[in-house]
Formats: structure tokens, C-alpha cells, sequence
């Protein structure tokens, strides 16, 4: 049974904005570890924060939270073996899933020159 959906839709260059003005105090507020340093790797690629930043979103609006409750840090998007995005949700956010009866997660996430989609179930 579907318990939770959400869904975000970001202009990449309000990323880039943002990024341009805080620059890596940003990336650490929305980024994990893991993510930072996979962000660090990639020249601090834009398009990479754009998709972990509308994965959180889209993940804290299936939670029913939205962000407030919870920590961006709560919320990890990693790739598997062949490259799917898996979301692992920790701290609060892993409390708020289980209180509203979920145990499963499916995130899909997409991107285009100027946007990023995502896209995620709770179940």
C-alpha cells in the first residue's frame, strides 16, 4: 500500500544562484558526508546538488513534514551497482516513516539542461 508521495520540480540556475552566493556552507547544509565528498569529486557539479537538493524535498513532502522536522542530513541519495538512485532516510526523518507505517522507499529522479525532477513513494 502506498502510504506517502512527493514530488519536487527545480530550475537548476536557482541552485547555481544559491551555490553562487554561500557556496560551500550551502552544499554542507544540504549534503551528508557521503554526498559531499561524491560533490567534492565531481568539481562541485551544479547539476549533482541540484538532484540530492529536489531528492530531499520530494522525499520530506512524501514524509508529510515537508523540511520542518527534520534535517536535510536525515535524508541520503545514493547509486547502486548499475546506477539507480536508492534513498536511505536516518534520524527523524527514519522516525516520521516509521510512525506513518511505511518501510519502503522508491525514488526516481530526473534531469534535463535547465530542470531536475524527483519523484519518490514511501510504501
Amino acid at each position: 500500500m502506498i502510504i506517502g508521495v512527493g514530488t519536487d520540480i527545480l530550475k537548476i540556475s536557482r541552485i547555481k544562484d544559491t551555490f553562487g552566493k554561500y557556496g560551500d556552507r550551502f552544499a554542507k547544509k544540504i549534503l551528508c558526508v557521503a554526498e559531499l565528498d561524491i560533490f567534492n569529486d565531481k568539481n562541485k557539479s551544479i547539476s549533482f546538488l541540484a538532484k540530492r537538493f529536489s531528492a530531499k524535498e520530494a522525499a520530506s513532502k512524501a514524509l508529510g513534514t515537508g523540511i520542518r522536522g527534520v534535517s536535510w542530513h536525515d535524508f541520503e541519495i545514493k547509486n547502486n551497482n548499475i546506477g539507480a538512485p536508492e534513498l536511505i532516510l536516518t534520524g527523524e526523518a527514519k522516525i516520521r516513516m516509521g510512525e506513518i507505517g511505511a518501510r519502503k522507499t522508491l525514488i526516481s529522479l530526473s534531469d534535463e539542461s535547465d530542470y531536475v525532477l524527483s519523484f519518490v513513494v514511501l510504501f
